[in-house]
């Protein structure tokens, strides 16, 4: 039987430099099964695409409960190690981060993200002491636990266009380096494609870098290639599948015509897909 630990370590091998990991962000079992089914050697959450999926928006309006039912939806549809998307970490102090990692690890989670955007302000980043305690506080209760939680620490510098553009590549190496020493096992990146910034942080930052694709990106070969070790599409695959909801009403109450659905998979190939493990 495969326990937490072992899926913790294929999970953490698969972030390699030069031959980044791959990933499709998911939100519920379906396309969490969609993904491993293309052959995906493990899957992560979208905080985004889940919290959509529930009801809500993103960016902490999603209650820490729900979205950790959906993880453990989500690692019962796959066999594949599943990293989980909590935000930042679903409360204000580093002991309700601690909480959080213990549900994540319960749901059999081997890898999460944690930002550090502040969550009172989305055009600013917590401190840096600030959030190194939160992430210590999630590498703690991983080591007690035994499991090799795989930290993904998120640096919204460049997202948020945080400060002088000049301050925003020190900012991300200090943070990196901060976070690092804290317990984090990756360093996240989203907001910046710009190969020379990119091959920049890969050389500075210690650990494994992961960078978040959009259309018009450099692919995932290029990408390895200046030592990007994880890519993912963050909320995107989620923002797809629901701009083909509004194709197909658009379409159903204008022209009255259904060409938005041409090509879709059938509800047998879907249904063969979920009954395959149950």
């Amino acid at each position: 039987m495969t326990t937490l630990s072992d899926k913790a370590e294929r999970f953490r091998s698969l972030h390699r430099r030069g031959s980044p990991l791959v990933l499709p962000n998911v939100w519920d079992a379906l396309s969490a099964r969609l993904v491993e089914s293309a052959g995906a050697p493990a899957v992560a959450t979208t905080s985004a695409g889940v919290a959509w999926s529930m009801g809500t928006a993103d960016g902490g309006h999603l209650d820490r409960d729900s979205a950790l039912a959906v993880v453990a939806r989500v690692v019962e549809a796959v066999d594949v190690p599943v990293s989980a998307d909590i935000e930042s970490g679903f409360g204000a102090s580093p002991d309700d981060v601690a909480q959080t990692i213990e549900g994540v690890l319960e749901a059999g989670a081997v890898g999460i993200n944690i930002e550090d955007v502040d969550p009172d302000d989305p055009t600013a980043l917590r401190s840096i002491d600030d959030q190194a305690e939160r992430i210590a506080a999630a590498r703690d209760v991983a080591d007690e636990a035994g499991t090799g939680l795989f930290i993904n620490a998120r640096i919204d510098t460049f997202l948020r266009a945080v400060g002088d553009p000049g301050d925003r590549l020190p900012d991300t190496f200090e943070r990196a380096e901060t976070y690092y020493d804290a317990g984090a096992d990756g360093i996240f990146v989203p907001g910046v494609l710009d190969l020379d910034i990119v091959a920049a942080l890969a050389d500075e930052i210690d650990a494994p870098l992961n960078i978040l694709a959009a259309p018009g990106a450099p692919n995932v070969a290029t990408l390895g290639s200046i030592g990007v070790a994880r890519v993912s599409l963050g909320s995107r695959v989620a923002a797809a599948a629901y701009t083909v909801v509004q194709r197909c009403a658009q379409e159903l109450f204008g022209a009255g015509t259904y060409a938005s659905v041409e090509g879709a998979l059938t509800s047998g190939d879907l249904n063969e897909l979920m009954l395959a493990r149950s």
